[in-house]
């Protein structure tokens, strides 16, 4: 035994210790344990939104104006093609947004319409590349509906 006081075991111990405390603080119960923060949402959500709500608003028109069913259709695929390249899963049924969202008039709609053309515009201008096509040719739609709504 040395006259410092480390003894093998003592040295041994401390070794021990230090390396566990390492990797222990590997592990997070030491460092930091924040949450990672939450993916912010995909830029082409709203568009996608829109969708559904202006397809839900048109099925319910379509009731008693038939014209309408083919727009509703159209606005139905255009969230399926959406939801398929942001990854989102979409209501099941016939879940909709509040009625508050929802336009009951063609007009009212058609100013839906134009509002939901201008969102995915600017989503278009925004997109990469692999994305532009898939929501320009939304926007052309939209304008179109529009234009069908006068």
């Amino acid at each position: 035994m040395s006259d410092a006081g480390h003894t093998r075991r003592r040295v041994l111990g401390a070794t021990g210790g230090l390396a566990g405390a390492v990797t222990l603080g590997g592990c997070g119960l030491f460092g930091d344990d924040e949450p990672e923060p939450a993916p912010a949402p995909d830029p082409l959500q709203p568009v996608l939104d829109e969708a559904l709500a202006l397809a839900g608003a048109y099925q319910r028109l379509a009731v008693t104006q038939p014209r309408l069913a083919p727009i509703a259709e159209a606005h139905r695929a255009h969230a399926t093609e959406l939801a398929k390249v942001i990854g989102a899963t979409l209501p099941s049924g016939s879940a909709a947004p509040s009625a508050a969202a929802v336009p009951g008039t063609v007009a009212a709609l058609r100013t839906a319409e134009l509002a939901a053309q201008k969102t995915a515009v600017a989503a278009c201008r925004a997109a990469p590349a692999e994305r532009a096509a898939l929501v320009g040719s939304i926007a052309a739609a939209r304008a179109t509906h529009a234009e069908a709504l006068r």
